[in-house]
């Protein structure tokens, strides 16, 4: 039986700490920081979610949130290019921080980037 991306990169404890390094980053980040709520306790809980339901391990984003929607959840926020560089920024910042086979690693900062780009509402 083949694994899943999400089982072969680390599952859980993976994403999870991908998240946490993304969001060391965010919480001292004088433009992304105000897009966030004061606790960044549900933030963190629903990325980790949505990045293990997007790489195939469990639906509890779904379950409990629904559909992703993703640029429909970020509308609200005026996302320029300076926004999502700095986004990517801390994200390549947490991803370098963790062991994770190359070829693993390029396949999510491919959809990381892209995802990133695809956000884009504000022309700078």
């Amino acid at each position: 039986m083949e694994s899943t991306f999400y089982e072969r990169i680390g599952g859980q404890e993976f994403f999870s700490q991908l998240v946490e390094g993304f969001y060391a980053g965010i919480e001292t980040d004088e433009v992304l920081r105000p897009m966030y709520p004061e606790d960044l306790t549900e933030s963190k809980r629903h990325l980790v979610m949505f990045l293990e339901q997007y790489w195939g391990g469990p639906h509890t984003y779904q379950e409990q949130r629904g559909h992703p929607r993703l640029r429909m959840r970020h509308a609200p926020f005026l996302i320029d290019d300076d926004a999502r560089d700095r986004w990517i920024r801390h994200m390549e910042s947490s991803l370098k921080q963790l062991p994770v086979a190359p070829d693993l690693r390029d396949e999510l900062w491919s959809y990381l980037v892209t995802a990133a780009h695809s956000l884009v509402n504000k022309i700078s």
